[in-house]
């Protein structure tokens, strides 16, 4: 039985919604307090069990890969200054047994096609991807959503998509799959539609930035062509694997925050805030006399 030890991070997006933000920098990069998006999801994959790191980039995303890499000038002036706290944190930004690979995605051709850009690396193994952008957390501080769906396919050994309940007027924004009963919190995906509008969506369970899919879904991704918007999407990819295979649709136990909003940003960044050990009590306090100040 295969284990999920590779995760693809597609990051070659233009973050087009954060600038001018993002005109220098990835949005993938952006804080949530004092950790990047994109840090956050690698830590949700060591957090699964995953050892290697497999990002799909593309222009002006060079600060991703100098963040996971090693900064040797920083590291001697920490350490010349005595300033072991901030040295440690520097060295422990990714773990010593993870390894982490860069893929240049020379067009924007869709989260399809940038799965698709993985194949070299990933091979015929299973594997995850995670979408930076999806800021998501285990429930309650509890095991995170990738180490959940990665014991779920352990157990099940079927591709999986994470997924919520979301508005019907705003089943536009996603795919939207319909499913039937399998196990707890599982169901077995019937059909997948990309960004139907509220009244041809076949219900309002949306996939959100979590899957574990099957290597077989290269070979479906290579045949497709480009769907929705000139792009080779990762949904029609789906639903020409479930024609062959099992597709499951986990309810996962936690909360997600769309960082690729501005106000799902300012959620995660409040939230972050309360539960952060150097900030929390202090800015509750602050919120609370806000609240009461208007």
């Amino acid at each position: 039985m295969k284990k999920i030890r590779k995760a693809v991070f597609p990051v070659a997006g233009l973050g087009s919604r954060f600038l001018p933000a993002t005109k220098a920098q990835p949005k993938e990069m952006l804080p949530i307090v004092d950790k990047p998006l994109i840090q956050y999801a690698v830590e949700e994959a060591v957090e699964a069990g995953i050892t290697e790191m497999i990002f799909i980039t593309g222009r002006n995303k060079r600060a991703i890969e100098d963040h996971f890499d090693k900064a040797y000038e920083l590291e001697a002036e920490l350490e010349a200054a005595g300033k072991e706290k901030l040295l440690s944190m520097v060295r422990e930004v990714i773990p010593k047994h993870i390894h982490c690979m860069f893929i240049r995605q020379s067009e924007a051709l869709g989260l399809g096609h940038a799965v698709l850009c993985a194949r070299p690396i990933v091979g015929d193994d299973p594997f995850a991807v995670l979408l930076a952008d999806d800021f998501m957390q285990g429930a309650s501080g509890g095991v995170g959503v990738m180490a959940q769906m990665t014991a779920q396919y352990e157990k099940h050994q079927a591709s999986l998509l994470a997924v919520q309940d979301v508005p019907l007027e705003q089943t536009k924004q996603y795919g939207i799959v319909s499913a039937q009963p399998f196990a707890e919190r599982c169901e077995k995906v019937n059909a997948i539609v990309e960004k139907p509008s509220p009244d041809k969506a076949p219900s309002t369970l949306a996939v959100v930035g979590r899957y574990v899919l099957s290597p077989h879904i290269f070979s479906y991704l290579e045949k497709i062509g480009k769907g929705a918007g000139g792009e080779i999407q990762l949904t029609d990819g789906i639903a020409a694997l479930m024609k062959d295979e099992t597709v499951l649709a986990y309810r996962y136990d936690g909360r997600r925050f769309d960082c690729g909003s501005k106000l799902g940003y300012l959620q995660a960044s409040v939230e972050i805030g309360l539960q952060h050990p150097e900030t929390g009590a202090a800015f509750s306090e602050w919120l609370r006399e806000q609240r009461h100040a208007g």
